[in-house]
């Protein structure tokens, strides 16, 4: 397959760069990792869940397949990836292991349509910062319901630092964000992400932070490797255009540096 023929099987390909969500215009230019603590939180998060050949996991949102890959690694019952995006959900089956137990679905995290209790784990990464308050609610509700008593959520998203920042300096985050990746960006400072996943009936389980280093040069190192990082530069170096909308998110990223973090938290389902 070629480079061009790869590149046309990419969400929002048909976009122009200029309007291209960030997170696909960062996989257009070879990123694979696009999770806002990388992947090291990623593998803290897995680790937390502590999938096992017992679970039946689902996950919304697999994206390009980077954690679901992860996931299948640790021999899980049965894999569902729930993906809106239908250009995301054929790469993700494209890219997975075709096996009977491992499936992508075309659906909404709110609505997914697979059975109540069915699952023993539950993982979203990197969309609920870019949902209004309304839908993080509807989405963590959805994985309630789908979570069999006992069963845990894990989530990985954009958090705002410190807890108490004024709702006028988070709004402006947010709009500032939101200007540069061109998806409405809605991160919530720590208490209020225990408070949204409580409020639905969970039980804080575990959490963990890092630094939202995306597009730094080592975090690109850690998550894509070195091969990986030096193509992303290479397509960076000749595409202008990208090359611009990529340092305007680098900028607005480290002009906020100490008011954006990276969280994970595991909750579980009460067995009751």
């Amino acid at each position: 397959m070629t480079q061009h023929s790869q590149l046309a099987e990419l969400p929002g390909s048909e976009l122009d760069i200029a309007k291209m969500p960030g997170h696909w215009l960062l996989a257009r230019l070879g990123k694979r990792v696009l999770r806002p603590g990388g992947l090291a939180l990623t593998q803290q998060l897995l680790n937390a869940l502590s999938i096992t050949d017992d679970d039946r996991v689902v996950e919304f949102a697999p994206g390009l397949g980077v954690t679901a890959r992860l996931i299948l690694g640790k021999l899980p019952r049965s894999y569902v990836g729930v993906e809106r995006d239908a250009k995301a959900a054929q790469w993700a089956i494209r890219h997975l292991p075709q096996e009977q137990n491992v499936s992508v679905t075309l659906g909404r995290a709110d609505a997914t349509n697979l059975p109540t209790d069915s699952a023993s784990v539950v993982l979203g990464e990197a969309m609920l910062s870019m949902n209004t308050q309304e839908h993080k609610q509807l989405i963590v509700a959805e994985a309630f319901r789908l979570l069999r008593p006992g069963g845990r959520y894990g989530i990985h998203e954009l958090c705002i630092v410190p807890d108490d920042m004024l709702p006028k300096a988070k709004q402006e985050i947010d709009r500032t964000l939101s200007s540069v990746i061109h998806v409405g960006a809605r991160p919530l400072p720590t208490c209020e992400w225990r408070e949204l996943l409580q409020a639905a009936g969970f039980r804080i389980v575990q959490i963990g932070h890092a630094p939202m280093h995306l597009l730094r040069p080592r975090r690109m190192i850690e998550d894509e490797g070195m091969l990986g990082a030096l193509r992303i530069a290479k397509n960076l170096m000749l595409n202008g255009d990208a090359r611009r909308r990529v340092l305007a998110m680098r900028r607005v990223f480290e002009q906020y540096h100490d008011n954006l973090n990276a969280i994970f938290i595991v909750a579980e389902k009460d067995r009751a």
